[in-house]
């Protein structure tokens, strides 16, 4: 009996070697749509810290903005030897070709973040209709009625139509109860900030700067939103939401200029990205990874195989959370807030 369970064990041990062997030998190309926003850093690093715990190699490409060149960016790292892919895509659709190419060539595709609309993709995310509810909910809660604007995410974008039906689903009671009015809506080209405070200074104009409320749909259109409103002497008699709690917004919320982010904790999706690229890459099936549903929610209804994180909402009354979880320090959260004006910031 001992011979066997030593046996046993070191095939067991065997088996970990190999496995540890074909992680080493791994490779996982990562196609980013842009660096432009804060968040996208603290991803990668995740990432890499996953990969190199395993003992794979992380390579990667910056398509800057560019659709276009997101598409030859998937085919130079899948040339590299990507063995699996994580693609953060810029436009969910134009995407399609360069899933096509790595799924005839056996390589497993993760979506990251966003929705790739493709069967042959894994998707990962956080429920971006939960932060949709959650922005509206800060902001709600806040002001309860009144000249609503909203500024959403970029039109190629499925998340911005996601967070902008979870928002609705909070407030259209109220809209339609006369409640809240809709005095102001528009997409965001590229997540932008600036293009953010162009939509929002346009808004102000045509309503006389009588705007109660502000739904902007992450923590870069809220910060061209509230740039919009500070202009105007609006800035921190306004509600505005985000989210991603970047560093800049949860100063923002500290201060009192933005009313809600929501965190996303990125550390855990950008880990959960590369052990699921792992998985893949190693044969494991996408019915296969841990955690993982069906999900049929997007514009073409298709069944993918997903796992969605949870997301919290971050006010003035739990900046405690993110403080003490290191995702941001105190003196950065608290740079220029007033003595005894955050309970965090004491």
């Amino acid at each position: 009996m001992r011979s066997f369970v030593k046996l046993m064990a070191g095939a067991a041990i065997l088996v970990s070697m190999h496995s540890a062997t074909m992680a080493a030998n791994l490779v996982v190309g990562v196609s980013w749509s842009n660096f432009q926003e804060e968040r996208w850093k603290t991803d990668e690093a995740a990432i890499k810290k996953a990969l190199t715990a395993a003992g794979a190699k992380y390579i990667s490409a910056d398509a800057q903005s560019s659709a276009a060149k997101q598409l030859t960016d998937v085919e130079s790292l899948i040339s590299q030897g990507a063995n699996a892919l994580i693609v953060l895509a810029q436009d969910s659709s134009a995407i399609g070709p360069a899933v096509e190419k790595a799924a005839a060539e056996g390589i497993p595709v993760v979506g990251y973040d966003r929705l790739i609309e493709n069967p042959a993709a894994f998707y990962i995310t956080f429920d971006n209709k939960e932060v949709g509810r959650l922005q509206a909910q800060g902001v709600f809660k806040a002001k309860p009625e009144g000249n609503y604007v909203f500024i959403k995410g970029s039109s190629s974008d499925p998340n911005a139509d996601f967070l902008f039906a979870g928002q609705m689903e909070v407030l259209k009671a109220a809209v339609d109860g006369g409640k809240i009015k809709n005095v102001g809506e528009a997409y965001t080209d590229g997540w932008k900030p600036e293009n953010a405070q162009k939509n929002m200074e346009q808004f102000l104009t045509k309503n006389n700067n009588k705007v109660d409320a502000v739904v902007a749909s992450n923590d870069g259109t809220a910060g061209g939103a509230i740039a919009a409103l500070d202009a105007q002497g609006l800035a921190g008699s306004v509600p505005v939401s985000g989210q991603d709690a970047d560093k800049a917004a949860l100063n923002r919320v500290a201060l009192g200029t933005q009313t809600v982010s929501v965190w996303k904790d990125s550390r855990e999706l950008g880990k959960n990205a590369a052990e699921i690229a792992l998985a893949l890459a190693g044969g494991k099936k996408l019915t296969e990874i841990k955690g993982v549903q069906t999900f049929e929610g997007g514009p073409k209804k298709v069944k993918m195989q997903s796992v969605f994180l949870k997301p919290q909402a971050i006010t003035k009354d739990n900046l405690n959370v993110v403080i003490e979880a290191g995702w941001i320090s105190k003196a950065e959260a608290c740079q220029g807030v007033k003595a005894g004006a955050v309970a965090a910031c004491k």
